[in-house]
């Protein structure tokens, strides 16, 4: 029979047992409570970035309606071209902005007039609210505030004209700001331009006139959600699913009011249990409240809860090792007390000190983990406040003198810390007291509020001035006793100086430094007001540089802006100094002679311009001839008006530049009429294209060899109904100018394409069809893709398509355009050089291009026979292509003998009147028909046997 052992623990093993689980379960509970005080401070550190995130954006928003208020505080008017140019930068950088607005207070005698001019900007515009869901005209009232800038249009069109006075929101808003004197915010409501409502709101400042009457207001429209994401994710802040934030745009959080919210859904957050039973007091959430122009916005910010064991390693660590120790504590107890007696008592006695030993040891380290815990939280905190300050951290004592500046404040203001520490901030600085500001500032630190934002001025220790922001919080101990203040401080002297400038940008070329378009319009009023009372006339002069391309494309862009500049400082000296000069733009000048006593304006003033502009200029190590054209009208004179002053000018200086450049012309009525036909030209060339008005004349190319047709030239006509067939060089260069050349070039192209395949198709020999391509063709992107669209749509070979390109193309940037030029080779068609020799490429450049033909121009080939010098340039550039293995053909062959010259110096090809004109598509075809070519004779006939074979 087996014999059961008896088993019983011992009074000492268990209560060892007992006090070791007691001490792991302390332990465990001290060092989870550090551990969730330290994720509380990284919660506090994430949730403080976040909320200065959103007070950002939102402070961005605000100093954008501020900055498009001082475009119309400065006094001068606002045009809707300068109310966009201005804008537009700031949409591109702002993309939460829906619209920029100027709101305009429109009386209703005026109300006709306003609608009028509306409705010239965006046609059937009327001033409008919006009843029932829909936009109906305003009813009539005394006044209304109508939106009468907007910046972008697109998109907007539907709060164009409408009368935000009617919504109680902007009143309110345009009423605080009126009041306040600063930047009010609306509270949330929905745009009418957007077919998908979301929450938005406005920031409106007033513009008063000089008297403080109230003109208008601008107006910058925000889509809150919008402006919050971005914030967000500029500083990086949208990746965190950990953290669940929410922003209202009010004091409460109601669903009304919430414009941003990172939660999936409205069910409630879930609770960390554990957290409320080991460390009540951790926080978890975080509530602030902003201020938005006057407005109170909300943020929450909730951390989630995560697995307890992911953050809470070392405590479950020290929980199984102290559970583990207690256990083979009590086993070696336990095997102690089955000892004989003799050693009970001496047990006894060591595991009491054991146990006192333990529990000392406990204590230590639970007061070291303390210790240190609370160093690294304080080291932990002040780091904390130093990397929020946007500049430096600083406190003072409780006499309000500095004790501590942190942040490297010495080596980025440039002001010792000794002029600082020890010293109050009105005695450090002086003179507070002379300004209302300082002496508010100083009786608040008094008072020991709380101040953010006071900006003040300080010399640094070069002498030069610096602007700096601080904020701050007065301090107090346990028992509310005041101890001094802490607080942050940035330099802000970049953008004071930036407001500074913004003046003069506005109304200055950045290059030149000269007036711009807006300064020049406020001096031209001011001349022609000034020629009215004194009768005295007024000269307006509009100067264009000549052949300033040729600079910008041989020298660069750098070459030109210092040929700008120069231009700009001689036509200064070489005026009076109550002379107004200004860049309108480009290359172009505009110069305001008023006549003053005795000193009569004479056309020797212009000349003496332009004799200033001719001197030599030094562009890196090459000199440089510029000459310039002018335009001059006069006011008050025959057919021109103050409004019309720079239009006329602009028309004489053209008739300058017809005239072969440096020159310059009075305006008169006559020069009117050649400017209104190119309007007319224009216009009608823009629907050409749809009336099917373009026809293609192709002129044959001849083999010199075997004397028959090799390929032929397409060449365009426009065949007007009213103005009949109207010759290239009326339009062409109109339609480079405005841009149709893309649309032409391509018809071109496909129509050329598409006739030799079909000739080829009919059975007649297969030509090569030579098409021209405009410079504005060679520089669109989809250059490629459209030749092999047309190739396969057309189903034309390759290899009878040749592109004639002129050497100015791509002699501006030649990297590019041979990739360019190697990409079209690989589709396989040819590529020619049209009119060699008379642009300014380099010759070294030529080997480079994957070209297969080079056109000799009809100049050269014109007096071959008679001029030595345009005789050598032919035979070079034969020879010059022969040796690079290229074809040539020669343009505008009119003679026998220019014929004969070509033939016995090795020419290719031939194109000119002397074999055919340009020919309609039948008539060309005819020509294949009859099989005609050069004569027998012709191929190899001396000068005198020549005779033209013109068709």
């Amino acid at each position: 029979m087996v014999r059961r052992l008896s088993f019983s623990l011992t009074r000492a093993s268990v209560l060892t047992l007992g006090a070791g689980l007691a001490a792991s379960c302390a332990l465990f509970a001290g060092v989870s409570h550090l551990e969730y005080d330290n994720l509380a401070l990284s919660f506090s550190q994430r949730a403080d970035q976040r909320v200065a995130a959103v007070r950002q954006g939102l402070h961005d928003a605000v100093e954008v309606a501020a900055v498009t208020n001082q475009l119309f505080a400065l006094g001068a008017p606002v045009t809707r071209e300068q109310f966009h140019d201005f804008t537009s930068p700031l949409l591109a950088r702002h993309p939460f902005i829906k619209a920029f607005n100027y709101h305009r207070v429109v009386d209703d005698a005026e109300r006709p007039a306003v609608e009028a001019e509306l409705g010239r900007v965006l046609p059937g515009t009327m001033i409008g609210e919006v009843r029932d869901s829909r936009r109906v005209p305003a009813e009539r009232r005394a006044r209304y505030h109508a939106v009468y800038y907007l910046e972008p249009m697109r998109g907007n069109e539907a709060a164009f004209g409408f009368d935000v006075g009617v919504r109680p929101q902007f009143t309110q808003a345009l009423a605080r700001a009126q009041a306040d004197g600063r930047a009010a915010a609306t509270a949330l409501f929905p745009l009418i331009q957007d077919p998908q409502p979301q929450p938005s709101f406005q920031i409106v400042m007033p513009v008063p006139d000089s008297n403080g009457k109230l003109l208008g207001d601008t107006g910058v429209v925000v889509r809150a959600r919008e402006l919050v994401s971005s914030a967000l994710a500029g500083a990086n802040l949208l990746g965190d699913k950990s953290i669940v934030m929410s922003v209202y745009a009010a004091a409460r959080p109601e669903p009304a009011n919430l414009v941003f919210s990172t939660r999936d859904s409205d069910a409630a957050l879930p609770q960390d249990g554990m957290a409320d039973w080991l460390a009540p007091g951790h926080r978890s959430s975080l509530v602030r409240t902003l201020d938005v122009a006057g407005r109170p916005w909300l943020v929450e910010v909730t951390a989630l809860p995560r697995p307890f064991a992911a953050d809470h390693l070392a405590s479950l660590a020290m929980l199984a090792g102290g559970i583990l120790l207690s256990v083979l504590s009590a086993a070696w107890v336990q095997a102690a007390g089955v000892r004989t007696r003799r050693v009970q008592q001496l047990v006894r006695k060591r595991t009491a000190d054991l146990k006192r030993t333990n529990r000392r040891l406990v204590d230590d380290m639970v007061a070291r983990e303390r210790t240190e815990k609370a160093l690294q939280q304080s080291e932990q905190r002040f780091r904390q406040l130093v990397a929020m300050s946007s500049d430096w951290y600083w406190e003072q004592d409780r006499h309000f003198r500095f004790t501590t500046i942190t942040g490297g404040f010495a080596e980025k203001s440039g002001v010792a810390l000794e002029r600082l520490l020890g010293k109050t901030r009105w005695e450090a600085l002086g003179g507070m007291d002379d300004s209302e500001a300082g002496r508010a500032h100083v009786a608040q630190v008094k008072a020991r509020e709380a101040f953010t934002n006071f900006e003040y001025r300080l010399t640094d220790d070069n002498g030069d001035t610096r602007w700096f922001l601080v904020s701050g919080q007065p301090v107090f101990d346990e028992r509310g006793d005041f101890n001094g203040y802490r607080g942050t401080g940035s330099d802000i002297t970049a953008r004071k100086l930036t407001e500074q400038r913004v003046h003069h940008v506005a109304q200055h070329d950045v290059l030149t430094g000269l007036p711009n378009r807006s300064l020049l319009q406020d001096r031209l009023e001011q001349a022609v007001a000034y020629a009215g009372r004194s009768g005295n006339p007024v000269w307006v002069m509009l100067i264009d540089l000549d052949r300033f391309k040729f600079v910008n494309d041989s020298m660069g862009h750098k070459a030109g802006d210092v040929l700008l500049m120069t231009v700009a400082a001689r036509l200064r000296s070489s005026l009076r100094d109550l002379d107004t000069v200004a860049r309108l733009s480009g290359d172009e000048f505009v110069a305001i002679l008023s006549e003053h006593g005795e000193e009569t304006l004479s056309p020797d003033i212009v000349q003496r311009v332009m004799d200033a502009v001719a001197q030599p200029v030094m562009l890196g190590t090459k000199e440089f001839f510029v000459t310039c054209s002018i335009g001059v009208s006069v006011f008050p004179s025959e057919g021109t008006g103050a409004d019309e002053l720079i239009e006329h000018a602009d028309i004489a200086m053209y008739r300058a530049k017809k005239l072969g450049r440096n020159n310059f012309q009075f305006y008169t009525p006559a020069m009117n009429e050649e400017s209104l036909e190119r309007v007319r030209i224009e216009s009608a060339l823009r629907n050409a294209l749809e009336r099917d008005e373009f026809v293609l004349y192709y002129q044959p190319q001849l083999d010199m060899k075997t004397g028959k047709i090799c390929g032929m030239e397409a060449l365009i006509r426009w065949q007007h109904p009213e103005l009949g067939m109207v010759p290239p060089g009326r339009f062409v260069s109109i339609a480079e100018e405005t841009g149709l050349i893309v649309p032409i070039g391509a018809w071109v192209m496909r129509t050329a394409c598409a006739q030799n395949k079909a000739w080829q198709d009919a059975g007649f020999e297969k030509l090569r069809v030579a098409v021209n391509l405009s410079a504005r063709q060679f520089s669109a992107p989809d250059l490629i893709e459209g030749l092999e669209q047309v190739l396969l749509d057309t189903g034309l070979e390759p290899k009878y398509l040749e592109i004639e390109l002129t050497e100015s193309l791509f002699m501006s940037d030649i990297t590019p355009a041979v990739e360019l030029l190697h990409r079209m080779k690989a589709l396989g068609v040819n590529l020619s050089i049209d009119d060699f020799g008379t642009g300014y490429s380099s010759l070294s450049y030529l080997s480079r291009f994957p070209i297969d033909v080079l056109k000799i121009d009809r100049s050269f080939v014109a007096d071959i026979t008679r001029d030595a010098n345009d005789e050598a340039i032919v035979t070079s550039i034969i020879a010059l292509a022969h040796n690079l293995k290229l074809a040539v053909i020669a343009e505008g062959v009119e003679t026998g003998e220019q014929l004969d010259y070509l033939r016995r110096h090795g020419c290719d090809e031939m194109q000119g009147y002397y074999f055919s004109r340009p020919l309609p598509a039948a008539e060309f075809e005819q020509l294949l028909v009859e099989g005609r070519g050069l004569q027998p004779g012709e191929i190899g006939m001396a000068p005198a046997e020549a005779a033209p074979a013109v068709v």
